[in-house]
């Protein structure tokens, strides 16, 4: 698999910012040796939303044989680059055989990993969705069963016009989509690494769920919640002045009562962390009668619950340790010493291309400065060719999270 190929831009006009990437992409192909391109990313700031289809029509103009998908976001990113609150432009081109790779929506659904006569088995898929779509965290469910290895990455469109998706089949007018789920999925032989990082850092124990009634939670490990919720943060609820800043600024990390067998894309909890299991959630009121709390999700007794803020040092720190557990897995097994030994060393693989998407909670000045977070991820991984968006939601395994980001990286043999 060669490099993918990428390119990034920010102007006012839209097709300012196009022939911007388009002079960068024709540069990089006459110093490579990539192939033909058949699968192209779009991620646009919603500042170019209201000429999403022009743009999608120039691009397919440019590079008619090539599938499109893409989102929007009030921030993209690419290479050590964010364009947050701005106009951005990020696009990545990769050369896949197109036995390897189904673009779908909700005009061309995926088909079940096992279906009965399906040309194509999904591994792994990427998904760009409409925050607004009814039942979102069912649908993702259900995709997910619809992919061998049960692994989606991705997030939900975020915008503050015009929310909007990109799925285009090179054969097939159109492409622009609002509502519903979107993507690409990948068969096995499209090799990848991808991780979640959290974001917020527990203030208090795991307890488990003891009495809940839809997103309302009673009690915890046979307490009143909104008691352990004022035990937590150290607050006399009597003291409103002093109890309201922090009860604002903190969330609720909520976990299954059974994970199961970790798998491949798994990262477990570390002590004073969250693991990918752990979903961040808002919380959304209190109830000083029954003293319970109300989160932003269903609860059920059984669950795991800890209340949680979001930190600056703990995301770096996450970020940093993903990016290396990521770079580390590239690296060929350890190899036998003496007479045993081969006489080549072993190649590990190679990063052809990489996909970010973060958290809009994450974005702009949460990191310190300017860029300061894909800087991490530039860092981590090296400069390799990466796009992506800010979203109103992430997703990972087959779960929709809040306040990550999830880093998805495409790899090849070193020696190709």
């Amino acid at each position: 698999m060669q490099p993918f190929l990428h390119a990034h831009a920010t102007h006012a006009d839209w097709r300012v910012a196009l022939a911007r990437v388009l002079a960068q992409l024709a540069t990089q192909r006459e110093h490579s040796a990539a192939g033909e391109p058949t699968l192209g990313w779009c991620y646009l700031t919603d500042h170019h939303a209201p000429a999403a289809e022009e743009l999608l029509a120039a691009l397919r103009e440019r590079y008619p044989g090539v599938d499109w998908v893409g989102a929007v976001g009030v921030g993209v990113c690419a290479s050590g680059v964010e364009y947050y609150d701005e106009p951005g432009l990020a696009v990545m081109l990769a050369a896949l055989p197109r036995e390897q790779f189904r673009v779908f929506s909700g005009h061309r659904p995926l088909a079940g990993a096992r279906e009965a006569g399906s040309p194509f088995t999904a591994h792994t898929a990427l998904v760009h969705a409409d925050p607004a779509t009814p039942e979102l965290s069912g649908l993702i469910a259900e995709l997910s069963e619809r992919v061998d290895s049960g692994y989606l990455f991705g997030g939900l469109a975020s915008a503050r016009n015009r929310t909007l998706t990109i799925a285009a089949d090179a054969a097939e007018p159109g492409g622009v989509l609002e509502g519903g789920l979107s993507g690409v999925a990948f068969s096995e032989e499209v090799a990848l690494l991808s991780r979640v990082t959290q974001g917020c850092q527990p203030v208090g124990p795991l307890r488990r769920i003891t009495e809940a009634e839809r997103n309302v939670v009673y009690a915890l490990d046979g307490e009143p919640a909104l008691d352990c919720l004022l035990d937590d943060l150290d607050v006399d609820e009597n003291l409103p002045r002093d109890a309201l800043p922090k009860l604002r600024s903190t969330l609720v990390g909520l976990s299954g009562e059974d994970h199961g067998a970790a798998d491949e894309f798994d990262t477990p909890a570390r002590a004073g962390s969250f693991g990918t299991e752990t979903r961040v959630r808002h919380l959304i009121g209190l109830d000083p009668q029954r003293r319970g709390i109300a989160i932003a999700d269903l609860a059920e007794p059984g669950q795991q619950l800890a209340f949680c803020r979001r930190d600056v040092e703990a995301a770096r720190r996450d970020l940093i340790r993903i990016g290396a557990e990521i770079r580390s897995a590239l690296e060929p097994e350890e190899l036998p010493l003496g007479p045993e030994a081969p006489e080549a060393p072993a190649e590990g693989r190679r990063i052809v291309g990489a996909l970010y998407v973060s958290c809009t909670g994450r974005g702009g000045p949460h990191f310190g400065a300017p860029s300061a977070e894909l800087q991490l991820v530039r860092h981590a991984l090296g400069d390799v060719p990466l796009v992506g968006f800010f979203a109103a939601g992430e997703i990972g395994h087959g779960r929709l999270y809040g306040y990550t980001g999830v880093l998805t990286a495409f790899t090849a043999p070193a020696g190709t």
